[in-house]
């Protein structure tokens, strides 16, 4: 019956050890989707801000900054761009803290 144990000992030392090395931390939140309704904060470094899903940049939310998600549609959202940008347009969802 040990050896089942310290295999997966190993195998958990293993795994945290892979993530030490990759500078991943347990603690750090991860970035989320948007929320409709709700003024988010950009978790990601820049996030773009298109005209149209997919469509031509219009400018860029940095790190801190927030949008209000209005609507969702396939992996996007739509909303007010604070910042630098402080218009409507569309970012790729799930870059919010």
């Amino acid at each position: 019956m040990s050896a089942p144990r310290t295999l997966r000992t190993s195998a958990l030392a293993t795994a945290i050890g892979a993530a030490l090395l990759l500078g991943v931390s347990t603690g750090t939140a991860q970035a989320a989707d948007g929320r409709i309704g709700v003024r988010e904060t950009v978790c990601a470094q820049d996030l773009y801000v298109r005209t149209d899903p997919g469509g031509a940049w219009m400018g860029t939310l940095y790190h801190g900054q927030t949008f209000l998600v209005e609507s969702k549609q396939s992996g996007w959202a739509y909303g007010f761009a604070y910042g630098d940008i402080n218009r409507h347009g569309w970012v790729q969802d799930g870059w919010f803290c």
